[in-house]
């Protein structure tokens, strides 16, 4: 019933910076500040991706510059001196690297970078060759959507479905994202179901609701009760 979501194809960057096991640590650090990105995925052969340097790979070289941390640091953040001693990109990467399918949801790729606290994740086709990269701000853009595309797939995919006339009465409307449905409407019931459809409407903010219960109808209009006659010609 529902419209078909967006997927990361839709708003991936397909122009992406990456390196080779074999990139010095200042070209990475460079390529970042150029690029302006967080991260950079390691390729090789064709294109097929095998980690992720990320800054918060390379600032152990910082942290641990002119310091002698104690035996407990040592043991407490053995990988994090690793990398504090590490040159190039296949010392530092984080590998295996956590990618992303173009096919894949927008909602999903969302959920994965929440779950690893990331902010970039490499796009890979089903051979592990480097489509893109997908962001945060990319995952965002989605919010950018007109209040009328917004009120037209709600319309469409929702309120036609739970809601059709001439049973119900519905108004769409949409203000800076914020869906609001008002008017009358036969079961009552159904609220709570077009709320969780509305939700997943992509660039939907948050939703609304200002409806009454349609009364049923009477049956017949107002006139002769059953077998009552009717006055004849004067």
């Amino acid at each position: 019933m529902h419209g078909t979501p967006h997927i990361v194809s839709d708003v991936m960057t397909r122009t992406v910076a990456a390196v080779g096991r074999g990139a010095a640590f200042k070209e990475m650090v460079q390529l970042m500040q150029d690029w302006r990105i967080s991260a950079l995925p390691v390729i090789e052969g064709e294109g097929r991706v095998v980690g992720v340097v990320s800054e918060a790979d390379l600032l152990p070289k910082e942290e641990f510059r002119d310091s002698d941390p104690d035996r407990r640091t040592q043991l407490r953040r053995l990988a994090d001196l690793a990398k504090a001693g590490a040159v190039t990109a296949g010392e530092l990467m984080t590998s295996p690297a956590l990618t992303v399918r173009p096919d894949t949801t927008l909602a999903q790729a969302a959920r994965t970078m929440a779950r690893a606290k990331v902010k970039r994740l490499p796009v890979v086709d089903e051979l592990g060759l480097l489509q893109g990269v997908v962001s945060r701000a990319d995952l965002l853009k989605v919010f950018l959507r007109t209040d009328e595309e917004i009120a037209e797939e709600v319309r469409r995919e929702v309120v036609s479905y739970l809601f059709p006339t001439p049973a119900s009465d519905v108004r769409v409307e949409v203000a800076d994202g914020v869906v609001k449905l008002v008017g009358q409407v036969r079961d009552l019931s159904l609220v709570p179901v077009a709320a969780r459809l509305i939700r997943a409407v992509e660039g939907v903010v948050d939703v609304d609701f200002d409806l009454a219960r349609r009364a049923e109808p009477t049956g017949r209009a107002d006139g002769p009760a059953d077998g009552a006659g009717t006055a004849g010609p004067a």
